[in-house]
């Protein structure tokens, strides 16, 4: 039977029909629909982490146990991850053991645009790369059996574009695979230095293997279309090169990028007069192919960009020279930046931050919208649990007078905050977190985590308490305040008192999600045109319901929530 399938959840019917027994993940976009969807077959057991490095070393704990294994991330998560990345390739596996990393070129969600080609070829490990739907769940089968024949871990590696694309998928019956008996192999396993030296000698064996099998395999195919171009590509550019050339040009598809096969390329470049490498981001394929003496056209020469993802019309335009053929009829359309959804939580906190001009840290979350106008409240943005650890730095250097707080949701919190917040009261700072508790991870789509009280798969959790966290890590009681966000003179009242403590404090901001089906609503509001006077008060909280239309607010009753915070805002009482 076929079924129309995202590539996520194409590689999520993969692992079910590979006879996968566990899988951790930490939710990322573009790569969280893959163990949303695992969840949903009874035979794979399935978690939410607290973080990526977890969601790692829990699956490698499974294969080493002898079940065949999976973690998913998106690509800064394989950067939380990478310690214990590096060391398993040294250890091996037991069973099989995959884990799945979607790169973002164009970052349409994420903080930079990185390659985790060069991950693999760090860390010595082979990877995949499929182009569609099919071959997500074929490249995913296939990674477990090269995974288990060379005893290592094997990136699959996704984009956004194969991660969100729909395509016809062939679905098979799942392949049980037993248990694999667990032996005591200290030398293998332990990786202290004198068994590390010994594996480094097995692993640079495997990967030799690795390069002979890579010269033959079948995911690296050749399509013959005459002797004047020939394009080496991978993944979804190869789409976007049969797109623009079609049978106008030959195409060596290579499916496994570490390592990538020597002879192979050789003879492909032989036959062919003119030699284009097109792939996304860094030129890890084309530098390759110069270090074996071809002349390729690419990324070193101008021709193709190293930033943002491709597409089919910009290759037609920088390799073949034809401009789009369409144009745009009347004005151009506006843009349309993304702003916090109708009813947020986190809207009165950053009306009020920005209102009392206090230097922001923020993380990585819904948040990460309080920088944008008209709240601008955020001062910087670096990673996952940043928002704590360098404000402790910026405030040790500079003017006591000055006032500090981070901002950071609940599940970024629990993936890497802790050790930010053990770090300021350890030495000795005086800065406010302020944790956005909306008792979900929003950002990501509304997963479950550690503070929700369910797990991934839906069974009762312990509901774990930030008061009780926070002051486990040494927060005074009296400097533990929650509040709730929309209440905008209790939350500025709270802040002014914690920002001037003189010892670490936390601000819990807690409210729900408004997207969430348990959110409470209240009805929505209006403006009485007769009270209103056009102050534009109301718009200084940015939210998408309200707008003017002749000198007067105007609240779209279609998206209004009830959340009341607009109301606030109205000094005369316009807002009903």
């Amino acid at each position: 039977m076929k079924k129309l399938l995202l590539g996520n959840e194409s590689v999520a019917r993969g692992l079910y029909e590979a006879g996968v027994k566990f899988v951790s993940s930490y939710p990322g976009t573009p790569s969280t629909e893959i163990t949303e969807n695992t969840a949903t077959y009874k035979e794979i057991y399935s978690e939410w982490a607290p973080n990526e490095k977890v969601a790692f070393e829990a699956a490698l704990g499974a294969a080493i146990g002898g079940g065949r294994a999976f973690c998913g991330m998106k690509h800064v998560g394989l950067n939380v991850a990478a310690d214990p990345l590096f060391v398993t390739a040294y250890t091996g596996i037991g069973g099989g053991f995959v884990i799945g990393v979607a790169d973002d070129p164009g970052m349409h969600s994420s903080q930079n645009e990185q390659d985790s080609r060069h991950y693999a070829i760090a860390a010595k490990l082979p990877m995949v790369e499929p182009a569609n739907s099919a071959e997500c769940k074929e490249y995913t089968k296939l990674a477990f059996d090269l995974s288990e024949q060379f005893d290592t871990p094997v990136i699959l590696r996704l984009t956004t574009r194969v991660s969100h694309s729909r395509s016809p998928v062939e679905l098979c019956d799942r392949v049980e695979h037993e248990i694999k008996p667990y032996e005591k192999d200290a030398a293998k396993h332990v990786m202290m230095p004198a068994n590390a030296r010994r594996r480094h000698y097995v692993v640079e064996d495997h990967l030799a293997a690795l390069a002979e099998y890579a010269e033959n395999c079948s995911l690296n195919t050749v399509e013959e279309n005459g002797t004047s171009v020939g394009i080496i590509t991978a993944g979804n550019c190869w789409n976007y090169a049969k797109e623009a050339y079609g049978k106008n040009a030959s195409y060596l598809k290579l499916g496994l990028l570490n390592p990538l096969p020597k002879k192979l390329i050789l003879d492909f470049a032989a036959k062919h007069d003119t030699i284009i490498v097109v792939e996304e981001l860094d030129p890890v394929i084309e530098n390759h192919c110069r270090a074996l003496g071809i002349n390729v056209i690419g990324k070193a020469d101008g021709v193709l960009p190293l930033c943002d993802e491709y597409s089919e019309e910009l290759l037609r335009t920088r390799l073949l020279g034809i401009e789009p053929d369409y144009c745009e009829i009347g004005s151009p359309i506006p843009p349309r930046p993304p702003v916090l959804c109708p009813g947020c939580p986190h809207r009165g906190v950053f009306y009020t931050l920005s209102k009392l001009k206090l230097r922001v840290s923020g993380d990585i979350g819904c948040y990460t919208l309080g920088a944008v106008a008209p709240l601008s409240a955020i001062d910087s943005v670096y990673c996952m649990g940043a928002s704590i650890s360098s404000l402790h730095g910026t405030a040790k250097v500079r003017d006591e007078a000055d006032k500090y707080v981070a901002v950071i949701g609940d599940s970024t919190f629990m993936h890497s905050g802790l050790t930010g917040l053990v770090n300021v009261v350890y030495n000795g700072g005086n800065t406010t977190t302020m944790i956005l508790d909306n008792s979900i991870t929003g950002m990501t789509g509304h997963q479950e985590n550690p503070l929700t009280g369910k797990t991934l798969m839906g069974t009762p959790a312990p509901n774990l308490c930030l008061e009780d966290i926070c002051a486990s890590l040494g927060v005074s009681r009296d400097h533990i305040r929650a509040v709730d966000p929309n209440n905008l003179p209790e939350l500025e009242k709270v802040i002014k008192e914690e920002v001037n403590a003189p010892c670490p404090s936390v601000i819990i901001c807690r409210r729900p999600c408004a997207l969430l089906k348990t959110a409470k609503r209240g009805p929505a509001v209006s403006v009485n045109t007769d009270k209103c006077v056009g102050c534009k008060s109301c718009m200084k909280i940015g939210c998408p319901c309200i707008s003017m239309v002749n000198g007067k607010a105007v609240i779209d009753q279609s998206m209004c929530v009830g959340c009341g915070l607009c109301a606030q805002m109205c000094k005369l009482g316009a807002i009903e």
